[in-house]
């Protein structure tokens, strides 16, 4: 069985190892450090970590103003409160400023379990591609989570990274090749391409296994950057399996979902299902049992599959 690690403590020990690297680089959270794991990042450079308090409109306008003086900026707190609280600010002061910000939201999804429907947020993704200038970027496991930090750091402009709460297999080998902006494939196939993001990657490769069992043959694809999106990788699989199946942890509306459908309805119209949130809220509980509720399994996508076949 794969190791399992959630990618909030990938991003912890990424800012760990960032701090030595970067002396630019400085860290804001909303009086959350320990579930987001920013408190690596403060046991290393205590002079460069700021708790906000719960207050996340406040902490985006001074992380835009340290980014426009120079500093590289991670702000984090749970994505709820990053892009939903704080959407006019990032808006208005991250993006239209073109700020050097990263916004790492953790505890994204349904998988944050027990806290419930007001903390899980399946709107983030929509939310923050429809601001101009925003990357946007959904890993799918710990490996890929510190490398596309990594670059995310690195570039310049603002970074909405969006991490998960949950453990979650590691798909990735340490040497694989990421890169924001290019989706990688997972697995080869030809009659269906299941595209996931986020932690629906790894129940995608799951789906395939299956549907192989059943001759099925199934391309997977893990587009961890939902902007800018890899759009000649996904035309290329629409055009060769003629079918697609996309499976995110966020609404229907406006995520990969969304995404994927505006650029084959003008670039290469196939037969499209779309597992995800289905347009509701969600509920305290255990996170297996939730996903299981909630049409978020392997088994909900090889569902898909045989409904698009």
């Amino acid at each position: 069985m794969a190791e399992k690690i959630a990618t909030r403590a990938a991003y912890g020990e990424f800012l760990a190892e960032e701090a030595e690297r970067n002396k630019d680089l400085i860290v804001l959270d909303a009086d959350l450090a320990g579930s987001t794991k920013t408190s690596m990042f403060k046991a290393k450079a205590p002079e460069r970590f700021f708790d906000m308090g719960i207050a996340e409109q406040n902490m985006m306008g001074v992380a835009a103003g340290l980014a426009l003086s120079g500093k590289t900026v991670c702000a984090s707190s749970f994505a709820m409160f990053a892009a939903g609280r704080a959407f006019e600010i990032v808006r208005n002061s991250i993006g239209y400023t073109g700020a050097n910000v990263k916004i790492c939201a953790t505890h994204a999804g349904i998988t944050v379990g027990p806290d419930g429907a007001t903390h899980q947020t399946f709107e983030d993704l929509a939310l923050m591609r429809t601001i101009p200038g925003m990357t946007v970027v959904n890993p799918c496991d710990a490996v890929s989570a510190k490398a596309l930090l990594k670059q995310a750091v690195d570039m310049q402009g603002p970074v909405y990274v969006r991490l998960g709460r949950a453990s979650v297999p590691v798909l990735y080998q340490e040497d694989d090749e990421l890169t924001i902006g290019k989706g990688n494939t997972l697995r080869d196939g030809s009659d269906v391409t299941i595209i996931g993001t986020g932690i629906m990657t790894p129940k995608a490769v799951e789906a395939a296994e299956e549907l192989a069992k059943e001759g099925i043959s199934a391309r997977v694809l893990d587009i961890h950057t939902i902007k800018p999106l890899d759009t000649d990788l996904i035309i290329k699989a629409a055009k060769e399996t003629g079918r697609i199946v996309t499976c995110e942890e966020h609404s229907v509306i406006g995520g990969l979902g969304g995404a994927v459908s505006e650029v084959l309805a003008e670039a290469c119209p196939v037969k499209i299902k779309m597992v995800g949130q289905q347009d509701t809220f969600g509920e305290s509980g255990d996170p297996d049992a939730l996903l299981e509720k909630y049409g978020l399994t392997a088994a909900d996508i090889v569902k898909a599959v045989k409904g698009v076949i």
